[in-house]
């Protein structure tokens, strides 16, 4: 019998009631593994005013006592932690190192976010005017949500509701219906390490739930990560609907190799960022950008065998695997058309993975590796996010011509550049458009106490995730302005206040 995963409103798993599900398939075999249901927008507001009736208690909790939920999440979290890779590799795909180092990535949000006292201080002047004390608080907003994508099922959730929940707000999380146990398991966690029912509620669905979310008058902010035309969507609706909203989008990261650069270590480096989790991150590397023949043939010489030899398969097969499946078939469909594409735009497809086959697998979602030579900047497999084991080389003659692809690109989540010279690093980094950047660290995704987020059509809103815009987001500063009479009668002013 399929399993049937309802929603988790009001510390309990409810079964969904709009009579609409969606599938949620084992990418290795292709088979149905259990049915999710889609929230109609009733169901969804039930969960909002559910959130609403609960976070006044909690936000008058004190942010210590909140501090101690997450320190006792995080505990969980590593008790737990076998048993989430293996629910999260399951319905992903990908392999369970990989999918320990997503649950890990959002274990250290948690965290950082066992700090909220300290990041929920205010500022005080005493004697600011005679007699007059200011002082400013930060405050929860109230209800807020997350709609996460599939890649991450438990960093990118944790990314959101961790310093939600800490400041004081109640949250409302919509993850993604293809592999949405993960997300649920971390929920009955939250309620075991003492959040109050309500807190966090877990709504599957799909765009009737999204809208809900955006139109609803209770929910403050909204947080979104997916690809760039969903992010567009959810920051012009939610904007216009008054809200604070974050977005984060789609990218094309660059990875620059300068003639002087460790070879090796620049291949181990684009085989790892280029391939891991089979290229479904946002912050893959997908273009690698060698500067000048030299470099750029010596790469190609170490490169075409390492992907030539990469092991793709099935999660259970333990350590013997590099990557795994695509998500879905229509996540199939898409990268080997692009695939497609860019040999018919004239691209040198120098490792051909379309026709990869796995013997007991062959109705599995796998692609194997795909490096293409000699891309040029005007093709589609240039111009678009890929999101699949796929790595395009663009050739540069110059670091000038080189730098200019990252920075000409409309995405701009991010970038690196390997090289042993300190001076080329340093311009690299003044002068790049890019929100992340790594120096010989081909995927610089910051750590916790950072805040992450990409620039141009890669990321809407002015606050990033995690680190201290995470509380920035989450919370709204007030400011008082504290005078005790002395008894003296002053009487009336009418010119403005200047504390002089």
């Amino acid at each position: 019998m399929t399993r049937e995963i309802g929603h988790f409103i009001g510390g309990k798993h409810v079964a969904g009631t709009s009579g609409r599900t969606a599938d949620v398939f084992n990418p290795a075999t292709g088979e149905v593994q259990a049915t999710v249901a889609l929230a109609s927008p009733a169901e969804m507001r039930a969960a909002i005013e559910n959130a609403a009736s609960a976070q006044p208690a909690w936000g008058a909790t004190n942010p210590q006592r909140r501090a101690r939920v997450l320190m006792k999440f995080v505990d969980l979290l590593h008790r737990d932690m076998d048993k989430l890779a293996e629910a999260l590799s399951k319905e992903h795909g990908k392999t369970i190192p990989d999918a320990k180092g997503d649950v890990i990535r959002g274990l250290e949000v948690a965290e950082f976010c066992i700090g909220a006292p300290h990041m929920m201080k205010g500022e005080y002047s005493e004697g600011a005017g005679p007699g007059i004390d200011m002082y400013s608080m930060r405050q929860p907003l109230g209800v807020v949500a997350g709609i996460t994508p599939f890649n991450f099922p438990a960093m990118i959730p944790m990314w959101k509701f961790c310093p939600a929940i800490a400041a004081g707000n109640a949250f409302i999380l919509k993850p993604s219906e293809r592999d949405p146990s993960v997300p649920m398991m971390l929920a009955e966690l939250m309620l075991e390490a003492g959040a109050p029912a309500g807190i966090l509620n877990v709504v599957n669905g799909d765009k009737e739930a999204v809208d809900t979310i955006l139109d609803d008058d209770i929910i403050q902010a909204v947080g979104f990560v997916g690809s760039t035309p969903i992010a567009q969507y959810v920051y012009s609706r939610g904007c216009a609907a008054g809200k604070r909203v974050q977005c984060f989008g789609g990218a094309k990261n660059h990875m620059l190799i300068m003639p002087d650069a460790d070879m090796d270590q620049a291949v181990d480096a684009l085989v790892g960022a280029g391939y891991g989790a089979a290229g479904e991150r946002c912050m893959a590397v997908s273009v690698a950008v060698p500067v000048g023949e030299a470099a750029a043939n010596l790469l190609m010489e170490k490169l075409i065998p390492r992907v030539e030899n990469l092991k793709i398969g099935p999660y259970t097969a333990g350590d013997d695997v590099d990557f795994g499946p695509l998500v879905t078939k229509e996540a199939y469909a898409r990268v080997r058309g692009l695939v497609d594409r860019g040999v018919e735009e004239g691209a040198m497809l120098a490792v051909d993975g379309r026709d990869f086959k796995l013997q007991g697998y062959e109705n599995g979602n796998f692609i194997g590796g795909c490096l293409f030579d000699n891309v040029t900047k005007d093709m589609d497999i240039y111009k678009t996010e890929i999101f699949g084991p796929v790595l395009s080389v663009v050739r540069a003659k110059t670091y000038e011509e080189a730098i200019d692809l990252p920075m000409s690109h409309e995405y701009g989540n991010g970038v690196a550049i390997f090289t042993r010279d300190g001076d080329t690093a340093r311009d690299f980094c003044s002068r790049i458009n890019i929100g992340m950047v790594g120096v010989n660290v081909p995927i610089p995704v910051p750590l916790a106490y950072h805040t992450f987020g990409g620039w141009k059509r890669s990321g809407f809103g002015d606050l990033n995730q995690h680190g201290p815009d995470a509380f920035k987001f989450y919370t709204r500063t007030k400011t008082v302005t504290s005078r005790w009479p002395s008894g003296t009668k002053e009487g009336a002013e009418f010119s403005i206040p200047t504390m002089g």
